[in-house]
């Protein structure tokens, strides 16, 4: 998966989203802003070139607003009073004419004055993290929305640019960790974590080379919103860990062929030939079948190969059809039950699941098997194809194994629980 770069569109502020009322904006130039300073009031130098910005702002002319504001920037001798009323105007300026930069630097100029209350500089901190993300400062965006949450701000979207900006200003770190707090409290809630944390949470772990949190983000994504693509990416990374056992491919298939996932002829014949060689010519006629079916295979120049397979498993697998019952009483009388496990899954296979998933559960019960967590699994598989979702889902959570027999054991558990079958 490539790095996730998902915004949600945020707004563009109007010319009067945060900042005075154009009445306010009066109020400054003709008398104090703010009844705690009555003696502040608008210098008469600055006067001047103020007096037509708040009509300017109201008829749209943003541009000429920011000159005028130019204007009173240059006169020598400002007041603190008087370059925070022309912060305030400029910011609305800026913001009317789409310049989130420059509203940003101004309104953060307005908090920094300290003359506004608590409960006027906490929702400003919030426009002007979102106005720092706008103008793709991330890092100031992070910055702000942090401060605007710290000091007691309560907006779940704010929460979330902040998650936005930390990640894309290179902060991965703290990003991870944050996104994964949410993550894990959604969780803990009952509630399935939201697409586009995980897809930042996934993007921070890429970011970071630390695939083993890249992999269990996908486990999650495959788990809340199984996409076609995630699940092709998770089951390629566990495929190919060093650890993975080979024995285990033929498995790895077969979760592959039911997801739908075969797209080219190689899939096809390669799961065929490999269920040949385990025993389970009737397993690959039916893969084969669907390949032809489906127009993937019988083209080509190895449109010849293909038929002379597909016609050996048939006949193979004619043949399998009539010896499964001779097959299953040499089963019962084994010394282990790896036989039994092995027939029971022909069964499944061969459209009678309750038979198959009691003998492979009497298989299991037998003992006496050189890969019992494999075993395990495959009953964990036959579950889920009969589509006892649950009996599948309870009995692949047991499995164990270093060797990617748990970790193939985790996804046809998470196949089971999202089956129709």
């Amino acid at each position: 998966m490539n790095a996730i770069r998902h915004f949600v569109s945020i707004p563009r502020p109007t010319a009067l989203l945060v900042s005075i009322s154009i009445a306010a904006m009066l109020g400054a130039i003709a008398t104090p802003l703010r009844a705690e300073a009555p003696k502040e009031a608008v210098s008469v130098a600055v006067l001047a070139p103020l007096q037509a910005v708040p009509s300017l702002i109201k008829a749209g002319k943003f541009d000429e607003a920011l000159a005028k504001l130019r204007e009173a920037d240059a006169v020598a001798n400002r007041s603190a009073y008087d370059t925070y009323v022309i912060n305030q105007m400029r910011a609305s300026a800026a913001a009317g004419a789409g310049d989130n930069l420059l509203a940003a630097k101004a309104y953060e100029a307005v908090i920094a004055s300290g003359r506004l209350p608590v409960a006027e500089a906490l929702p400003l901190m919030d426009v002007v993290a979102r106005m720092y993300y706008n103008a793709k400062d991330f890092k100031q965006a992070a910055a702000w929305a942090g401060r605007f949450l710290k000091d007691g701000g309560v907006n779940p979207q704010t929460r979330l640019i902040m998650l936005r900006a930390l990640h894309f200003a290179g902060d991965n770190e703290a990003a991870k960790r944050e996104i994964g707090a949410d993550v894990q409290r959604a969780e803990q809630a009952g509630q399935k974590p939201p697409l586009e944390l995980l897809q930042l949470l996934a993007s921070c772990a890429q970011k970071m080379n630390d695939q083993a949190a890249y992999t269990e983000t996908l486990e999650k994504l495959v788990a809340y919103y199984p996409k076609h693509d995630y699940w092709k990416d998770l089951i390629f990374r566990m495929a190919s860990k060093p650890t993975f056992s080979s024995s285990l491919y033929l498995n790895m298939s077969r979760l592959r062929y039911a997801l739908g996932q075969f797209s080219d002829a190689a899939e096809y014949l390669d799961l065929a030939e490999r269920a040949m060689r385990a025993g389970f010519p009737i397993e690959a006629k039916q893969v084969l079948d669907q390949g032809f079916e489906k127009g993937i295979l019988g083209n080509g120049t190895d449109a010849a190969g293909q038929q002379k397979l597909r016609e050996l498993a048939a006949k193979e697998a004619a043949e399998d059809q009539k010896d499964i019952q001779r097959a299953e009483a040499q089963a019962m009388k084994s010394a282990d039950g790896t036989s039994l496990i092995g027939v029971g899954f022909n069964y499944v296979i061969n459209g009678q699941p309750e038979k198959g998933v009691a003998l492979m559960e009497q298989g299991l019960r037998k003992g006496g098997l050189k890969r019992p967590e494999e075993a395990t699994l495959r009953l964990g598989m036959a579950y889920a194809m009969a589509g006892q979702k649950a009996k599948a889902v309870e009995t692949l959570k047991t499995v164990q194994g270093a060797d990617g027999t748990a970790d193939l054991a985790r996804l046809w558990a998470l196949y089971a629980s999202q089956s129709t079958l």
